[in-house]
């Protein structure tokens, strides 16, 4: 038995920050039921296509192990068959702009009438207050929760990250409210809803940079770079660089064939009850005792002179060589590897981290797998559905609809094309 089996998701969600919610909640065992519009379908179908007439590796991704129905939504019949959804189902997650689902006929009031103990989640750009009504996308949310001020070099401009924290992210977070909000109705028996605001999503992520914020009224943040610069600091958290945020200072460095590979580096960091660990590996043995750099608060002005010397030694090794060398040491490193390296990586194929998956209009690709492991829930990664491709089986099996009054649905143009649900 799966975790969540016997739940049943309505997902109105498109693009990222939904998508990734809803496809860890049917990782989990939850019926995932996708409601598309008839020949159009989530955005994302069509945007950066690989292959010709397949649907783009940014929906497959998104859109494990879920069933397809379409409904055209302003038709009477397509609200017949919602209503009906809205009965049977357990969840609704939706992350329409502002309003859209009020303006569909479906607000929060609606859906409480029709169904009491359905849980509404949703994801916006912002919270309540001055912008809530604002559309937000990734990069954005990056920039309002803190994540991008705090990110790059002291002497440049803000930089977002490769890391879609704002959007798959805070689907992750919603995604918990989901469960926890299930497992209360088990106490209350009546729904609610769950709201996750992409920004407040990317502020929890940012929690230490509001911790070093606070601090700057004490004094410098001395386990910055800039300090052991002297470089003074301002009234709010500075960019770090690659300075590890915490209170073991940590640093890229350059390892051997830097010159040529782009992704030659390792992270480094000179945890302070392995320091002399550290000084022996390096080749400077008297640092041990060295009153300038024996202690941590000692070697936060020499900061940059000791990740030179770090350096000259990782500049003779491979990434890996350098892990194959610190990790029996307990000295913290790890390899800047490339997505090149991760999607080849044997040791992530085998834990399902990455996984190949079969479709029948683009073949076989790469996606990621389940990021959370459960002992006694084993998650089995399928394909993405087809666009409609499970509407008459839905109507049927889930909402007990049959003969006659399929041919009527069908006829009335509220689901889209019978042939795209039998392929």
């Amino acid at each position: 038995m799966k975790a969540l089996e016997g739940q049943k998701i309505l997902d109105f969600t498109h693009v990222q920050s939904g998508p990734t919610c809803t496809q860890l909640l049917a990782w989990f065992g939850a019926d995932v039921i996708k409601v598309e519009r008839p020949g159009v379908g989530d955005a994302t179908r069509k945007q950066l296509v690989d292959v010709p007439g397949a649907d783009s590796l940014y929906f497959t991704m998104l859109n494990h192990n879920k069933r397809s129905i379409t409904i055209n939504t302003k038709s009477e019949t397509g609200r017949e068959i919602l209503t009906r959804l809205v009965e049977e189902c357990d969840v609704l997650v939706e992350n329409f702009a502002p309003g859209a689902l009020d303006r569909m006929g479906f607000g929060w009031d609606r859906i409480q009438e029709i169904n009491p103990r359905m849980i509404m989640a949703s994801v916006k750009g912002f919270g309540p207050g001055r912008y809530e009504d604002c559309k937000v996308y990734e990069n954005v949310a990056q920039c309002a929760g803190g994540s991008a001020s705090t990110t790059g070099f002291p002497d440049n401009v803000p930089m977002v990250t490769g890391a879609q924290i704002g959007d798959s992210g805070t689907g992750l977070l919603l995604a918990l409210g989901i469960v926890a909000a299930l497992l209360q109705r088990e106490k209350t028996g009546r729904g609610q809803r769950v709201l996750a605001p992409m920004q407040d999503g990317v502020i929890n992520l940012c929690r230490v940079k509001l911790r070093d914020q606070q601090r700057l009224a004490a004094g410098p943040l001395e386990e910055y770079s800039q300090f052991a610069k002297g470089i003074p600091f301002g009234d709010a958290t500075p960019r770090a660089a690659n300075d590890s945020g915490g209170g073991q200072p940590g640093r890229i460095l350059k390892c051997k064939g830097w010159e040529s590979d782009p992704d030659a580096y390792t992270y480094f960091i000179t945890q302070a009850a392995v320091w002399k660990n550290v000084c022996d590996l390096i080749g400077k043995p008297e640092w041990k005792t060295d009153p300038d750099y024996a202690t941590p608060s000692a070697r936060l002005p020499r900061l940059d002179e000791v990740f030179d010397e770090i350096e000259k030694w990782t500049m003779t090794r491979t990434k890996f060589e350098v892990m194959d060398e610190c990790n029996p040491l307990d000295i913290p490193v790890g390899p800047i590897l490339s997505m090149k390296e991760i999607a080849e990586d044997r040791e992530l194929r085998e834990s399902k981290t990455i996984v190949e998956v079969d479709h029948p209009e683009r073949g076989k690709y790469l996606s990621v797998g389940c990021p959370v492991k459960l002992s006694d829930c084993y998650v089995e990664v399928t394909r993405s559905p087809l666009l409609g491709e499970h509407t008459e089986e839905i109507l049927s099996e889930l909402l007990g609809f049959g003969g006659q009054d399929l041919e009527r649905i069908f006829s009335s143009g509220a689901v889209g094309d019978r042939a795209a649900s039998t392929k």
